[in-house]
């Protein structure tokens, strides 16, 4: 059966609308730089929970993640992918303390603190590496929502995705970002407890979709090796622990207290997702045994009550919108203090830097857009860039937070060895014996950084110090 209802075009043009007029109200409460990128450090719990929700929860959530695993290889494979997730969370809830302690916009700069100026220039490198790829399959992820409202080629969804999340990204930074992200979270959560139950109905009873789809996918492993679960697993988890994205918003809250009560929050919700997403694929593959994972999700919406339709497809718009405009919006922040302002003109004025921020936005959506074409699957191009990220990043900046024998030649040693052995795996060898890089490139990242720490001599500086 065709995959395209144009009913339920107005529910998404409908949210995108709102998205755009919430955006305008709330850009006009920025008067700086520091609005722009850290909402001037004055988010409450509710929204704070509801940003870092959305953000987390993009493309890679609704048409990659636990939605394509989930419709390839089972329910259990599919919630194992997303405990990845609420690690992660658990965990920076344990150092959010330390974080907004540094009081730092970007994640290089805690890099340059701890690790020096060669430090920060890497980062930068791996962070635009991996956002630029993360950006890339948001703006596919919206291409495939119209392709089924309106039948409109992907090609030509995906630039319309381009234009919205950048223009959303350039409007308020986070101070706009936020809040809209706080609305749309709502609106997911919503959407996907009331379809599980309704989807399950349609599909016939738990019984039916038990019955239509394969045995393998009851299974712990799905029909997966355990390396191969692992490979989804660890890109995910790693990401998260280093994510950029993540730790503007925690040093964004209004307090401590406010902060912790969010990260809570914000685990709840991954716990509705965690479940939710994989249930609802689960139930796709027993009504569309031959479509592309990606669009597991999407096809459902297709054969619930129009309303119900309406809004689920509505929610999975809104997990890809958000996650699109906040990562351009790290981005570009990244280019412009960790790179320009860093090492072309020092000293830019409070003015520029924010007029230049914009700019960036603009100039790497579009850099992201040429490679939409690069992978052949949100999957694939989702652990790519969580692997770049995650394996040149995370162990040298947490090792920077948590260990005080951390010291520079462990830190550069690492984030090298990781993002190389990643692009190598990646892009040169392709993925030998199909194992995923991350199997490879993070666990060696880690090994690296605790044997050259220990081999070099003890850092003069025992602890990252807060900025002043």
């Amino acid at each position: 059966m065709p995959l395209i209802v144009p009913g339920l075009l107005w529910y998404v043009v409908g949210y995108i609308a709102l998205m755009i007029v919430l955006g305008i109200i709330w850009s006009r409460a920025v008067h700086n730089a520091d609005d722009f990128i850290l909402a001037g450090r004055s988010l409450g719990s509710v929204v704070l929970m509801g940003t870092m929700l959305a953000t987390w929860c993009g493309s890679g959530t609704v048409t990659g993640g636990g939605a394509s695993i989930g419709y390839s290889n089972g329910l259990w494979p599919g919630i194992f992918y997303n405990v990845a997730s609420v690690t992660g969370i658990a965990v920076l809830f344990s150092i959010s303390g330390k974080i907004r302690a540094l009081s730092k916009r970007t994640i290089p700069e805690i890099l340059e603190e701890k690790y020096g100026p060669w430090a920060r220039g890497l980062g930068t490198i791996i962070v635009l590496l991996a956002y630029v790829g993360i950006i890339s399959y948001q703006f596919t992820g919206l291409g495939y929502v119209l392709n089924v409202t309106t039948g409109l080629p992907v090609v030509w969804g995906t630039l319309i995705g381009l234009f919205i999340m950048t223009f959303l990204a350039t409007m308020g930074g986070l101070k706009s970002v936020a809040p809209t992200d706080a609305v749309s979270a709502i609106i997911m959560l919503t959407a996907l407890v009331i379809a599980v139950p309704v989807s399950i109905a349609k599909a016939g009873g738990w019984s039916q979709v038990v019955a239509k789809v394969p045995a393998t996918h009851f299974a712990p492993l799905g029909g997966l090796s355990v390396v191969a679960l692992i490979g989804f697993f660890l890109p995910t988890l790693f990401l998260l622990l280093g994510d950029q994205n993540m730790y503007q918003r925690i040093a964004a809250g209004v307090g401590d207290k406010e902060t912790r009560t969010a990260i809570k929050g914000w685990f709840a919700g991954l716990v509705i997702v965690m479940f939710s997403i994989p249930i609802i694929a689960t139930v796709s593959r027993s009504m569309f045994p031959d479509i592309k994972p990606g669009m597991s999700l999407i096809a459902v919406t297709t054969v619930l009550p129009n309303v119900i339709g309406g809004i689920l497809l509505t929610s999975i718009a809104a997990f890809i919108v958000t996650t699109g405009d906040s990562f351009i919006l790290s981005s570009a922040t990244n280019f412009t203090y960790d790179f320009w302002n860093r090492y072309i003109n020092h000293g830019m004025s409070d003015k520029n830097k924010f007029l230049l921020t914009k700019v960036m936005c603009v100039v790497l959506a579009l850099f992201a857009y040429m490679m939409v074409n690069w992978f052949p699957t949100i999957l694939t191009a989702q652990m790519y860039a969580y692997t770049v990220y995650g394996a040149g990043i995370t162990p040298a900046l947490l090792g920077g937070i948590l260990w005080k024998r951390a010291n520079k030649w462990g830190g550069l040693s690492s984030m090298v060895v990781g993002m190389v052995v990643t692009l190598v795996w990646e892009l040169v060898l392709h993925k030998p014996f199909g194992i995923a890089s991350a199997v490879i490139s993070i666990p060696v990242a880690i090994v690296v950084f605790i044997v050259v720490c220990l081999a070099t001599p003890k850092p003069v500086a025992a602890a990252l110090k807060p900025a002043v």
